[in-house]
């Protein structure tokens, strides 16, 4: 005749135990998980304010370009104006 096979007993103390590591373990996870979170919020505003300043450059500079092409544009006639005037 074979024994049956009696398997694992787990006491209930040992869950106990276990159940207790594993709340630790998350509320570690969840604290670290906190930190990430204010740390992407402070790198979200860097870019924001980055985003930003580089708008502002943007903004300021196209007119220097502008500025360049008229003068050239101003030349050009006022030269070809006293080519015909001679």
């Amino acid at each position: 005749m074979t024994v049956p096979d009696p398997g694992v007993y787990i006491s209930p103390a040992q869950m106990y135990q276990e159940v207790r590591g594993l709340a630790q373990a998350v509320g570690r996870i969840e604290s670290k998980i906190d930190g990430i979170l204010d740390e992407t919020k402070d790198i979200r505003t860097d870019v924001s304010d980055h985003e930003m300043r580089i708008r502002t450059l943007e903004r300021s500079r196209w007119p220097l370009p502008t500025i360049g092409v008229l003068a050239g544009v101003g030349g050009a006639v006022t030269g070809a104006l006293a080519l015909m005037a001679r």
